[in-house]
């Protein structure tokens, strides 16, 4: 093989793993909507409090969880970019891509956690299932 042809297998390893984190984040997405649906629809049979509460456990865990794999993504994503800028001879394959390496502010999980991208799906989702409580239960 040669030493492009190996770097570009290697960055093509690296956007596989980019591509699955992307696609875990996704159906985290599509999951939390659904259990957080469900809940609502049992909880609308049994009309207790409760259950409307319980519909934050899955908010506030798939939160946490789609967070992660978007920390993982962005990892990633720097290693693709340390990989890319390298010369061809002095690529190692290492699939490392930690905290401690890509140590930028993009890269911390509590920036992530806050990003935009979370934000905007995670908070109307907690903000709707407030509405639904309140609106159920006045």
């Amino acid at each position: 093989m040669s030493e492009i042809g190996g770097k570009i297998r290697y960055l093509e390893m690296i956007q596989g793993i980019i591509n699955r984190m992307a696609n875990n984040s996704f159906m985290l997405k599509g999951w939390a909507v659904t259990l957080v649906a469900g809940i609502f629809a049992l909880a609308s049979k049994e009309a207790d409090k409760s259950y409307f509460l319980i519909a934050y456990v899955p908010i506030i865990i798939f939160w946490g969880m789609d967070s992660y794999y978007l920390f993982q993504e962005r990892l990633f994503r720097s290693l693709y970019n340390k990989v890319r800028n390298l010369e061809s001879n002095k690529i190692d394959f290492s699939m490392k891509a930690t905290k401690e390496e890509f140590n930028e502010k993009n890269n911390q999980y509590l920036c992530v956690l806050f990003s935009p991208t979370e934000l905007w799906f995670y908070f109307p989702l907690a903000a709707l299932s407030a509405g639904i409580i309140i609106l159920t239960h006045i």
